[in-house]
């Protein structure tokens, strides 16, 4: 399978020349089918007014017992009921959400050869890219992006990382030191929801020195027929969870809630947290990785920054021992983070078919 990895099964067509281009019509290749358009018949948009939760993240280390103990209460509902939970008071400078988020800007402002010395290919997908998956003729979502290694140090490799903008190297690894930071205190509550000892999770993961941490910079340029297509399909993630510093000015990941798309609006100098698919087996489903998209608009350009947390790549996953039990047999076979990522990086982003498909059809502590 590997093999058909190493290069794009056809040229690379960057999404932010096409938008700049001046096409009234978009390509045929990011068409997508009625079924699965922004505002499909079968799809029914909750009220504007419905939200994922917003959680202040600093409660969960309060020495006031009820402010924490509501805190925990509200990470343990959000994550086995939505998936996904906003935090603010999370500790990361404000200044260099921001920071980071214009300087991606600027890159991605620049010149289409400066940004081409970082084309990426699917055998790692580090650097500058514009596809997920390497099945030819595959319908084509509306973005750009860049993806690099920040944890473990052995994959770090800042020549890599853009050269340009001057401050671009610096802001990336000072952002990920602290944003992994975050993710470690995450592990924490969601460890202890669990009744599980507060390290365990961080434990399965490999432990502080062998997470994995990847950044992947999301470009959507404006659309000509945002009502055709998306910038991102619907899947959910296969790594451990995601810390997303979404765009400040413009809505556009959109959670699936029932049978109905959720548009989070993202509140003030907040971080969006989901559930990736690792969680989901660890927790043996007690906590649900949820599907979601992003959807286009014709006026704006956007961009966000997706942070992975994910396990040491060659870890066996599994659910908990201590969270099975004959009433809730193991749901999952054990699995390497490596295998499992395989499958997206061939087919590309396919709803929650993945982890779905994986349920075992018959108790596996027999």
């Amino acid at each position: 399978m590997m093999n058909c990895l190493q290069s794009w099964p056809e040229p690379v067509v960057r999404v932010q020349s096409l938008a700049a281009s001046g096409i009234q019509a978009i390509p045929e290749r990011y068409i997508k089918p009625p079924s699965h358009r922004p505002l499909s018949k079968s799809d029914f948009s909750l009220p504007q007014e419905v939200n994922i939760p917003v959680i202040d993240f600093q409660n969960v280390f309060s020495t006031d017992h009820r402010l924490r103990d509501e805190a925990l209460r509200c990470i343990y509902s959000a994550c086995s009921e939505w998936g996904f939970f906003q935090v603010v008071n999370h500790g990361v400078s404000h200044e260099l959400m921001k920071g980071v988020r214009e300087m991606w800007r600027e890159f991605f402002n620049l010149p289409v050869e400066v940004k081409q010395e970082y084309a990426n290919s699917p055998v790692t997908y580090e650097g500058y890219g514009s596809r997920l998956g390497v099945q030819k003729g595959a319908s084509l979502d509306w973005s750009d992006y860049f993806f690099l290694h920040y944890m473990p140090v052995s994959l770090r490799n800042q020549n890599k990382w853009p050269a340009t903008p001057a401050s671009c190297r610096e802001m990336v690894a000072e952002y990920s030191r602290e944003v992994v930071k975050l993710g470690g205190k995450l592990m924490k509550a969601f460890s202890m929801n669990l009744g599980l000892e507060e390290d365990f999770l961080l434990n399965s993961f490999g432990g502080e020195e062998n997470v994995g941490a990847c950044l992947r910079v999301n470009y959507y340029p404006r659309c000509p027929q945002p009502d055709l297509t998306l910038g991102l399909s619907p899947h959910s993630d296969p790594g451990g969870m995601t810390i997303l510093l979404p765009d400040e000015n413009v809505a556009g990941l959109q959670v699936r809630r029932n049978d109905s798309w959720v548009t989070v609006k993202p509140a003030p100098d907040a971080f969006i947290i989901n559930i990736g698919d690792q969680i989901q087996v660890l927790s043996n489903a007690i906590y649900q990785s949820v599907e979601h998209r992003v959807i286009v608009n014709s006026n704006k350009d956007r961009v966000s920054l997706a942070f992975f947390y994910n396990p040491k790549s060659d870890l066996l996953i599994e659910p908990s021992r201590e969270l099975v039990t004959e009433d809730r047999p193991a749901l999952y076979p054990p699995m390497t983070f490596d295998e499992y990522r395989l499958y997206i990086r061939t087919k590309g982003p396919s709803g929650k078919k993945q982890v779905e498909s994986l349920k075992s059809p018959r108790p596996l502590n027999e």
